[in-house]
Parts: C-alpha cells; sequence; structure tokens
C-alpha cells in the first residue's frame, strides 16, 4: 500500500529528530506556504526547543546536520527562529509519483483503518415531496458514502424513509374522507385487496396538508386519526394495504430525485421497519429499569449531571400509548445493532435537530442498545438561502420542491452551454447531457465547497459559470485534458516515464501527492468542502502547468511522453475527486 507523501517525509525527518534524542514525532512535515523558500517545511524545532529550554535555531541546526546526509533532499535551509525548509530531489518525487500513480487510491488508503459504517441520510417521507431542506442531506450524505467506500470501509446506506406515525393516521382517514367506498376501510375485509394504488403520489402530495390542517380545526378528526395510526400499527389488514400503497408510489417517486442527484442507498428501511421490535425494546427497558413512567408517559431519563443547559427525557411511549419518533430512531439503533454490528452510525440531518440526536444518543448508551466502542454522530449542517438571506422558498412563501431545484439547474446549464455555442459541436442528446451534468454538478460543488454547518445562498447564474470556483470550471479543467489526450492519441503520441525538466511539473506532481490527506481530513471531520479545496488547487496547478509547459507541442520526445503522463494522472485524479463529490465529468464540452 502505498505511503503519502507527507508521511514519508515525516518519517525521515522524524529520524533526524530521533537521532539528536528528541521525540521523532517532532518530525512532522507539512506543505510549505512559502514556495520560494521550500515545498516543505517543518516547525518541530520550537517545540523541541520549549521541551529542551534550548534555543530553537540551534535544534534546528542540529537536525539540518543529520538531514543533509540524506540525498532525498535537493534543498535544506533554516528560516526565522528554527523552520527547516526542504526541497526534495527530482529523483524521489519522480519514485513517489510512480508509486502513488500506480495505486488506484492514490495512498488515501494507507492512513485508514477501514470499519462498517451506517450513514443514515436523505430521509424522504410518505405523501411529501422532497424539498429544498432535502438538498443538502442528500449531497453530503452521498459523498460521504463514496468517500468512505474509497477509503475501504464497508459502507450501508439508508434512506430512513418517514413512513410511519400520526401521519399515516392522517392520510388513512383523509383518504377515507375523499373515497369511503374504497374495500380498505371496511373492518371486516381481511383481503386480498387490489393490487394498484388507489392514489397518485400527486393526489397524496395534495390529501396531506388538506389532512394536517383539517387535524387542527377539527378535533373529532384529529381523534380519528390518531385511533386509525393505532390500528395500524396493529395490524389492520385494510389499512395495511393502503399503507403500503401509499409507501411504494411514495418511494417510486423520491427515486427519481435520488436518481437524479445520483444517491445510492444499499437500505430502503424506514420507521415502519422497528414496529415489531419497539414492543420487547419498550419491555427490556422497563424490565432493566432504564425507562419510567412520568406523568403517563414512558421515557428515559437523558439528563447527565454536566450538562450546561436542561437536557429533557426520551419519550418513548405517551400516555395514550403511542409511540415517538425518538422511539422509532432508538429501535432503529438497535436493529442496526442486530444487523450490521457497525463501528458508526452517522446521521446526516438538518442541524436544527441536534437536540433530539442527542437525547436519542444518549439513551442509546444508557440503555446498552449499541456498545458503548461504537460511534454515533449527528452530522448537522446549514440551511440553503435566497438571496434575501433567509431559507429559500417560492416566490408565494412555500416550500421550493426538490424536483424543481434540480430541473432549474439544468435549465440554467443548458443556456450556458448554448451561450458557449456547443450546439455547433454536439447532437441533441449529448448536448442535453452535458447539460444536465453541468446542472447537476453547480449544485453540487456549490454546496459541498461550503463548510456544512455554514448557511449559503443559492445562486445558479453564478453556480452554473465555468470560472471561479464551481463545479463546471472543475468540470472543465478534467475534460480539457481528455481533449488534449484524445489528440495525442490520434497523432500517436504516447506517454513515457517522468521527467521533470519545469518547476510547474514539480508543483502539480505535489498538488497530486495531497490527495490521502485531503481524503482522510474529509472523512474525519465528515467535511467534503476539503476535497473540493483539493480539487480546486489541483485543477488551478494544472492551469499553470498549462501555460508554462507546451505538451502536445514539445519537440522533445521524452519531455513530451513525460507531460502526457502528468497529464493522464492528473485526469484519473480530477476525475476521482469530482466523482467524490458525485460529479460526473462528460467526455466533451
Amino acid at each position: 500500500m502505498t505511503q503519502s507523501l507527507l508521511n514519508k517525509l515525516s518519517s525521515l525527518v522524524g529520524e533526524a529528530f530521533a537521532k539528536c534524542d528528541l521525540d521523532p514525532a517532532l518530525g512532522r512535515v507539512v506543505v510549505s506556504q512559502r514556495r520560494e523558500l521550500g515545498q516543505f517545511q517543518c516547525n518541530g524545532a520550537l517545540a523541541a526547543a520549549k521541551a529542551a529550554k534550548k534555543n530553537p535555531r540551534e535544534i534546528a541546526e542540529t537536525i539540518l546536520s543529520e538531514l543533509k546526509t540524506n540525498d532525498n533532499f535537493a534543498e535544506l535551509s533554516l528560516a526565522g527562529p528554527g523552520f527547516i525548509n526542504i526541497r526534495l530531489s527530482d529523483t524521489y518525487l519522480k519514485a513517489h509519483f510512480d508509486a502513488f500513480a500506480a495505486d488506484p487510491h492514490f495512498g488515501a488508503r494507507e492512513g485508514h483503518s477501514s470499519e462498517t459504517v451506517i450513514l443514515d441520510f436523505g430521509g424522504p417521507n410518505v405523501a411529501k415531496a422532497m424539498h429544498v431542506g432535502h438538498l443538502r442531506a442528500t449531497i453530503i450524505g452521498e459523498s460521504l458514502r463514496r468517500l468512505r467506500d474509497f477509503l475501504g470501509d464497508t459502507v450501508v446506506s439508508d434512506v430512513h424513509f418517514g413512513d410511519w406515525g400520526l401521519p399515516m393516521g392522517l392520510l388513512i382517514k383523509e383518504i377515507e374522507l375523499a373515497k369511503p367506498d374504497l374495500p380498505y376501510f371496511d373492518n371486516q375485509n381481511e383481503g386480498p385487496f387490489p393490487a394498484e394504488s388507489p392514489v397518485t403520489v400527486d393526489e397524496l402530495q395534495e390529501l396531506y396538508p388538506s389532512a394536517s390542517a383539517r387535524s387542527k380545526e377539527d378535533p373529532e378528526f384529529l381523534e380519528a386519526a390518531r385511533s386509525a395510526t393505532f390500528e395500524l400499527q396493529s395490524g389492520r389488514a385494510g389499512y395495511r394495504a393502503l399503507w403500503q400503497h401509499m409507501l411504494d408510489v411514495s418511494v417510486a417517486e423520491t427515486k427519481i430525485d435520488f436518481d437524479l442527484l445520483g444517491a445510492h442507498f444499499t437500505e430502503w428501511n424506514g420507521e415502519a421497519d422497528t414496529n415489531d421490535l419497539i414492543p420487547p425494546m419498550l419491555e427490556r427497558l422497563e424490565k432493566e429499569g432504564y425507562s419510567e413512567l412520568s406523568d403517563g408517559a414512558t421515557v428515559v431519563r437523558v439528563a447527565e449531571e454536566d450538562d450546561k443547559k436542561e437536557m429533557p427525557p426520551l419519550i418513548l411511549q405517551k400516555s395514550d400509548g403511542a409511540v415517538m419518533y425518538g422511539t422509532t430512531d432508538l429501535a432503529t439503533i438497535e436493529m442496526r445493532q442486530r444487523d450490521h454490528q457497525p463501528d458508526s452510525i452517522l446521521y446526516v440531518v438538518d442541524a436544527r435537530q441536534s437536540l433530539h440526536f442527542e437525547q436519542v444518543f444518549r439513551a442509546a448508551r444508557k440503555c446498552v442498545s449499541i456498545p458503548e466502542k461504537a460511534h454515533l454522530e449527528h452530522i448537522g449542517f446549514g440551511t440553503v438561502n435566497g438571496k434575501d438571506g433567509k431559507p429559500l422558498k417560492t416566490r408565494d412563501g412555500g416550500v421550493v420542491r426538490l424536483r424543481s431545484l434540480i430541473e432549474d439547474a439544468i435549465t440554467e446549464a443548458r443556456k450556458v452551454v448554448l451561450e458557449a455555442g456547443m450546439d455547433e459541436k454536439f447532437g441533441v442528446d449529448e448536448l442535453e447531457d452535458i447539460a444536465t451534468k453541468v446542472g447537476i454538478a453547480a449544485i453540487k460543488f456549490a454546496d459541498l465547497s461550503n463548510q456544512r454547518m455554514s448557511n449559503y445562498v443559492f445562486d445558479l447564474e453564478r453556480f452554473t459559470k465555468f470560472e471561479g470556483k464551481t463545479g463546471p470550471y472543475q468540470m472543465y479543467a478534467a475534460v480539457r485534458i481528455k481533449s488534449m489526450l484524445r489528440k495525442a492519441r490520434e497523432q500517436g503520441l504516447e506517454e513515457g516515464p517522468l521527467t521533470l525538466s519545469a518547476d510547474a511539473e514539480r508543483n502539480l506532481l505535489l498538488a497530486l501527492s495531497q490527495l490521502p490527506e485531503a481524503t482522510l481530513a474529509a472523512a474525519e471531520k465528515n467535511a467534503p468542502h476539503i476535497l473540493c479545496d483539493h480539487v480546486y488547487t489541483l485543477t488551478q496547478e494544472f492551469n499553470s502547468f498549462y501555460h508554462d509547459c507546451h505538451v502536445l507541442g514539445e519537440k522533445d520526445e521524452a519531455i513530451r511522453a513525460s507531460r502526457l503522463t502528468l497529464c493522464a494522472v492528473t485526469l484519473r485524479q480530477i476525475e476521482t475527486a469530482l466523482n467524490l463529490l458525485g460529479i460526473d465529468v462528460p467526455e466533451r464540452m
């Protein structure tokens, strides 16, 4: 397995510290912020001096003397109070390039211990169209899924459908009001029931707001809905059959949105999948003393002595017997532990749900629903805002549908590619494929390039530009390399061994070498923006290389072949990084 360049260098410099009877960890090497001084730097002499109570520059000079015996370094110098600046030999750089270029993961797996990870993201609901609030959960969750898979983890991705509870009872009673003669409402009818759904997904999306509004105005309707919810959860045949229809048409609809965003789920479980697990779980918690009654409700107290704010108990069952979201979430943790024994469960959900997850996680620990060593984390995120700085809404103040958002992005991208004259080069189908990929790239890169807890303004005109830190710009850099490599093949030009003859080549190689640190940091912090920063830096370095170095027009055959190799590896890494962000690159643009 290929070791990252920074890890290799840190080991080399760490050995020099050890020879001076200092902690080898002080030899940690980082990328230099001042290229004119060196490619890398080590600041460990300052920390060593504090511990040894010596002058840091004196320690740095001693370390430098040790390092100068190593021919892997082309240049070593000191700056300031004891910063060690490093420039590598071309021989060492080329050897590293050959190793990581041969590794399909560019050395990223070397520093990662693989584990079983469950990613809970997406979070659609029966009868509700996916909206702008689902955008970030889906995009961030899918990127983290791809990232963990790339690093070698066993990844379970679960959409966790909202398909249980009072909303289902409300829908059942609303449908009964609209279509009372349907066989599902005859309590004596045990089936079989019709194979085709009596309601479409569009009808459901009209029925639910109507039912919700009715429940606020009509106490009798609300009570009937609660009764229907209880009967559904108790297994009434007609209600179960109607519920299955509602679930099926809703899943089919959400899959269209998920497919457009390239989101992949290994499991399509929902709250309903825990229904049979809840009674024995509640019985166990009561028997083992983890739960208690409070004002008729069953709760688990999760407050701790050192809490700085009030921490309410997690309510598992209301006095009327109804179970809560916390109940299904706790049962889901137990189900996941039973089925997968995960090392980590990550929930990609709006940051505003942080209190709920804190309660559930504490309850899971207290009730021994999952081993203490397993990691539970809420991956929160900020909101998508309009240009007024407020959460994005439609012109009439309504919720923006996710499908509309995606279609608007593709429409804007289509306009941009037409303005670029691409319709003169490509047929209708290829042009539409390009517009779709540009539109999706625009949305995803704009979202993921922000630190996930930050809010951001949704601006399609800016997102779809082929310049700056945008998805289409990164995509275009890859397409340009593809075009160059195609022309090389047409001219019979071949790739060859790396020969470094210009600083632009070395800088590009060094940018390529930083993928392991970017992927590991993104996984550790659940922060895809780190990958966005990496691919942007990489495309910038490639553009500098392309500006400074001839490739196809280079007269020296060995240099030309070397640069073609460098271009091919750069393309592979850009496409790899963009794929981790969920972005597909077209062949031509």
